[in-house]
């Protein structure tokens, strides 16, 4: 009988254990949750904040019922596993609370309803930094959506610069990020295994570099002088769509009509990867929400339906076409995946999308999600500018948890040999 029990316990433990270790994984709103952001200073931010900052993220929801949504907070380690943290450890109050602010559209064709959900609020405050998931759930308590966001404190210096690949034989396709981790402040205890980083080009925050340690250390220099590890693959510029003025054929929209929405026809796209590099100005993936008719953004665009053609027959019959930016958090999803018009030769997708400026990009993934970077659609050119970010994490010997110490930023405006 002890014997049995024994065992009973055993699995116990190894049971409790894997539920620990379980990655937190963001999940994808369904169809009528639209336009996710986290919001700055009235701008689209990448969710990387210091921990006494002030954001918010907000969200639509075309049912427009004003439905009731709360939040929750899980505190992460650096491999967004659930910390050992008590939520009392890393909030100062509670949560599980019903998103207050919210608020109908109007003149629009498209109803939503528009929710606000800001940080410091009367019942959140964060104590600690860190990797954090968001939840948002519906009333019978289901998560409806989740994502990521990082608080860090500057406690250190990244001095950090964009080369160009080491090897020859990706030089012209891939940028590499050389950088260093100064303090004067924090005396690193076991810095290989203690200090960790993570590497974002542009707002991918699910496609970082992980688990790359110090090459060297100079005194209490961190030093990272990789030559392969560190690099990203270039990549292009992003394409873009401009329709504030939904009833009108501007920028890359060919033409416009409305039924129960409005339509905007975009120009072909061809693939542009064997072609030379052209510079034009981008925002590195993200999207701007403007009617140029409106006083309340925010409240009065409209969501249009936008139609995009790709001629890339290339990759027919090859890996899934999907069209992505930070307006659908790079998404790989069949709602964003490309069908192919074998009568025409392309390929094409509607999307509803909620008007303004508009960064976005044709992605070759498998249908585990598996990018294709170096089989790009429009190719990857070391000239293509690109912003970088290094996110330092480290635990000290005996601490419960990954402190996020400091950020580094560079732009490949800057690269260099």
């Amino acid at each position: 009988m002890m014997k049995h029990y024994c065992y009973f316990l055993l699995s116990l433990f190894f049971l409790t254990t894997v539920l620990q270790a379980q990655v937190e994984t963001e999940i994808i709103p369904p169809f009528n949750i639209k336009t996710i952001t986290f919001v700055q200073s009235g701008q689209n931010a990448i969710p990387v904040f210091t921990l006494n900052d002030s954001f918010q993220l907000q969200f639509d929801d075309l049912y427009g019922n004003e439905a009731n949504y709360y939040y929750q907070i899980v505190h992460c380690n650096y491999d967004w596993t659930k910390s050992d943290l008590s939520e009392s450890e890393y909030i100062q109050g509670f949560d599980d609370q019903r998103i207050q602010e919210y608020y109908n559209s109007f003149n629009t064709l498209q109803l939503y309803s528009h929710y606000k959900l800001s940080f410091p609020n009367k019942f959140t405050r964060f104590k600690v930094t860190g990797n954090y998931m968001l939840k948002i759930l519906n009333e019978n308590r289901e998560v409806v959506f989740s994502r990521k966001f990082i608080l860090y404190e500057d406690l250190v210096s990244v001095p950090l610069q964009i080369k160009r690949a080491r090897n020859l034989g990706v030089i012209d396709y891939k940028q590499n990020l050389d950088f260093a981790i100064k303090s004067k402040n924090i005396q690193f205890q076991s810095p290989l295994q203690n200090v960790k980083i993570l590497l974002l080009q542009n707002a991918e925050i699910n496609s970082g570099i992980t688990n790359i340690k110090p090459q060297y250390t100079i005194g209490n220099d961190l030093i990272y002088k990789y030559d392969a590890e560190t690099q990203f693959w270039a990549g292009n510029e992003y394409l873009y769509f401009e329709n504030k003025d939904v009833r009108g054929a501007t920028n890359n929209v060919l033409r416009v009509d409305s039924q129960d929405t409005y339509n905007a026809y975009l120009y072909t796209n061809v693939a542009r990867g064997s072609n030379p590099y052209t510079y034009y100005p981008d925002i590195n993936g993200n999207f701007q929400i403007k009617n140029i008719n409106a006083e309340n953004n925010e409240l009065e665009a409209d969501y249009v339906w936008v139609f995009f053609t790709l001629s890339a027959p290339n990759y027919f019959g090859k890996k899934d076409i999907y069209i992505n930016g930070m307006f659908n958090n790079y998404a790989i999803d069949p709602e964003f995946k490309m069908d192919y018009n074998a009568d025409k030769a392309v390929y094409e997708k509607a999307l509803l999308i909620k008007q303004g400026f508009t960064n976005f990009r044709y992605t070759i993934s498998d249908a585990k999600g598996n990018i294709d970077r170096e089989n790009a659609i429009d190719g990857n050119f070391y000239q293509t500018e690109n912003n970088y970010f290094v996110i330092v994490y480290y635990r000290e010997n005996g601490q419960r948890y990954d402190k996020v110490i400091g950020k580094g930023v560079a732009t490949s405006v800057d690269i260099t040999n």
